[in-house]
């Protein structure tokens, strides 16, 4: 799930004026749809690399002979599948190992390989669009029958390079069709396929690709490449790299272009690679997601074949979303495919009921996002909530700058439909206002965001704000929320459109199983999982595997949270987040942190701080300056009146509602500079890293308690 939570500073007029004419003209009065919003989604600069014309479309067909041996696979798969339950454990920590099938009354269904899975979707959809990616400003696409031949392609390309059996494909670079047919054809060989982040150091790619134990990295750019360069001799079982869309700057060992590649694959005989695919069983290791190592170490979490097929299948029902048959789903993937959300939902998913997936390009979290959106019009879309809290950010300032009448029709607009979707939020029947306000206002507000044909709007990863949430039900857009872990590939519980309810995460997947465990008085718990999304164990660390995995076969989240009557989850934090002050009182931070950034709308992040401490104190970033200061960094250094006064008294409104004086803030600083992933605070999906921040910051936490001393 974007590279920095860094909020755009205000470049002058121009920026004033271009969120003035977005906004005259997605209200009545203008003259059309926008042509362009600029979504600052981050605060890194980089240009996107030249991108010479690909062949990826240029004639190649499949003929019916590889249709027919697909099929033919497919069907000795299913009698080949049939596991016989001798492996005695739910778990492994061996790349190679195997594990007993989850089956269970409640999620029966006979475990498939990824490979059937490709094979049913070529039978349905071959000649569907499978991915638009542009080249040279023009969109271009690949049915199923050709992604399904490169992927085989590309599998025969890894064989011949010296993939072994269990050994990883890494893939480092931004989503691309070449991704998704490296991802299936390293599954094919029998390798494993392991996403780095982009954003990772050199240090962070060499640790993954020898724990995975990768003989073929797949990198996007040559900024890459030396990620790997820098680190080979320390990687023994690194066999090649292959580029696929810079081209080497000189011929290198080792090192081979994605047409290269696919080339290679020419020359091994089909029936080799059909010897590979008849071999595996649902119930090995065919994914490694690394955690963002916000607590240690990134651990590799192994999903099985089983994994991947069944939550593409049967987790993608729980959120509605359609097969082809019925309405050929639009997704735009642009969030890091190294995790779980992303790769499940525009990979796996997509394939499984033959949506068309189209690429945005590498700058889409530094502006170019909505272009991509407004192109494409997504069915359903899936953002971080900071991605969402930028659209709501932009419009809001758009608002601000736009005339009187304007700005109070939008505001109109988004408070009749925000009443009627807070106080009627499953009805059909809505009011002649409400109606009247979307096709005047609110409709063009989605079409210029790209979202005019988007049926379903989805976010995870991390906690949203009800601020953030009341802002898209303004619009008329429901937010989707699901709850899950790398270790349960990906979402455990969901909503949809005929399963939602405001602030929960939605219901258990049918076939999941949920519980809590040392429940509260209130009825908060920590969540226990169970089913055929749960993952394999953690490589490599058997002793993190036994943490996470009781003897039963739970995986014990660490999160905590409440069901309510009807089953619907309430996330409520984690257990390692919780402070025990030095008075013995147990303070869960999430919601004194949101409700701080509520309360203050120019607050970015607010980080709780009070561990083993006497009293809460509170580290605070800004979004935007709104005083005579121009800058945070002059605020901070002249603790600019105006808005110090207006932080202090938020802070006493929030105080004012905690439970007891235990649970006040009693002490707070702003920090010249917003978290982000190049600051260390974040982590790849925005996750707040806690001890990261404790260290980096430690001279000022200190002086909090120094002081008091005194």
């Amino acid at each position: 799930m974007p590279d920095s939570a860094g909020a755009p500073q205000a470049s002058g007029p121009a920026r004033e004026s271009s969120a003035a004419r977005f906004l005259s003209r997605l209200l009545p009065g203008g003259p059309g749809c926008v042509q362009k919003l600029s979504l600052n989604l981050q605060n890194q600069q980089g240009v996107r690399p030249n991108v010479t014309s690909s062949s990826l479309t240029d004639g190649r067909k499949l003929s019916k002979e590889a249709l027919s041996r697909a099929l033919t696979l497919s069907s000795r798969e299913e009698k080949d599948a049939q596991l016989d339950g001798s492996e005695e454990k739910l778990w492994t920590t061996r790349a190679d190992g195997r594990v007993r099938p989850r089956l269970h009354p409640a999620c029966p269904q006979p475990p498939y390989t990824v490979h059937r899975m490709f094979s049913e979707a070529l039978d349905k959809y071959g000649d569907l669009h499978a991915m638009g990616f542009k080249r040279q400003g023009t969109w271009e696409h690949i049915s199923y029958t050709q992604y399904y031949q490169l992927a085989r392609k590309a599998a025969k390309g890894f064989l011949k390079l010296g993939l072994q059996q269990a050994h990883s494909v890494a893939i480092l670079g931004f989503n691309s069709p070449e991704w998704f047919f490296s991802a299936v054809g390293a599954v094919f060989a029998g390798g494993i396929v392991t996403g780095i982040y982009t954003t990772s150091s050199p240090e962070a790619c060499q640790y993954i690709a020898h724990d995975s134990r990768a003989n073929i990295i797949v990198v996007d750019t040559q900024k890459q490449l030396e990620k790997i360069l820098k680190t080979w001799k320390q990687l023994p079982h690194l066999r090649a790299a292959v580029m696929y869309r810079d081209a080497p700057p000189k011929k290198m060992a080792n090192v081979y272009t994605m047409d290269e590649l696919l080339q290679l694959g020419d020359g091994l005989p089909e029936e080799t690679l059909d010897a590979v695919i008849a071999a595996q069983r649902p119930n090995q290791c065919c994914v490694l997601v690394y955690t963002s190592g916000t607590t240690g170490s990134p651990k590799g979490v192994m999903l099985s074949q089983d994994n991947i097929t069944w939550t593409a299948r049967y987790g993608s029902q729980a959120g509605d979303i359609r097969p082809a048959e019925v309405q050929q789903e639009v997704v735009v993937s642009y969030l890091p495919l190294s995790h779980i959300a992303a790769q499940i939902y525009d990979l796996w998913t997509g394939l499984q009921w033959g949506a068309k997936v189209c690429f945005a390009e590498p700058d889409a979290l530094k502006g170019s996002l909505v272009d991509t959106l407004r192109e494409v019009e997504p069915t359903s879309h899936m953002g971080v909530p900071r991605v969402w809290e930028k659209f709501m950010e932009r419009i809001q300032e758009a608002a601000a700058q736009s005339g009187f009448i304007r700005r109070k029709m939008l505001l109109w607009a988004m408070s009749v439909a925000l009443e009627q979707n807070l106080t009627c939020p499953g009805s059909d029947l809505k009011p002649f206002s409400a109606r009247l306000a979307d096709y005047l206002v609110l409709g063009r507000v989605r079409q210029a965001l790209g979202f005019a044909k988007c049926q379903k709007s989805f976010y995870g990863a991390a906690p949203m704000t009800a601020e953030t949430q009341h802002f898209f039900l303004g619009l008329n857009i429901r937010l989707y929320a699901g709850y899950g872990l790398s270790e349960t590939s990906g979402p455990h519980f969901m909503s949809s459109p005929n399963n939602y309810r405001l602030y929960s995460s939605g219901k258990v997947v049918p076939g999941c199983l949920a519980k809590l465990v040392n429940e509260d008085a209130e009825g908060v718990g920590e969540i226990c999982l169970w089913g055929r999304t749960i993952f394999m164990g953690y490589l490599n660390m058997e002793d993190k595997t036994r943490e996470a995995v009781d003897d039963e076969g739970w995986l014990h989240t660490g999160d905590t949270g409440r069901l309510d009557a009807d089953g619907f989850l309430y996330i409520t934090g984690r257990l390692k987040e919780l402070i025990i002050t030095a008075g013995g009182e147990n303070v869960p931070p999430v919601p004194i942190e949101e409700a701080v950034k509520t309360e203050l709308p120019i607050i970015s992040n607010a980080m709780l701080i009070g561990d083993q401490r006497k009293f809460l104190s509170m580290l605070l970033t800004l979004k935007r300056v709104g005083s005579k200061a121009t800058t945070v960094s002059e605020i901070v250094d002249t603790k600019d009146e105006a808005v110090y006064r207006a932080i202090e008294q938020g802070i006493q409104r929030v105080n004012s509602k905690a439970a007891a004086r235990p649970y006040c803030i009693q002490k707070w600083a702003i920090l010249q500079r917003d978290f982000s992933i190049s600051g260390g605070e974040l982590g790849p999906t925005m996750k707040l890293k806690r001890l990261m921040v404790l260290d980096k910051y430690k001279d000022i936490i200190d002086s909090f308690y120094q002081e008091q001393k005194k």
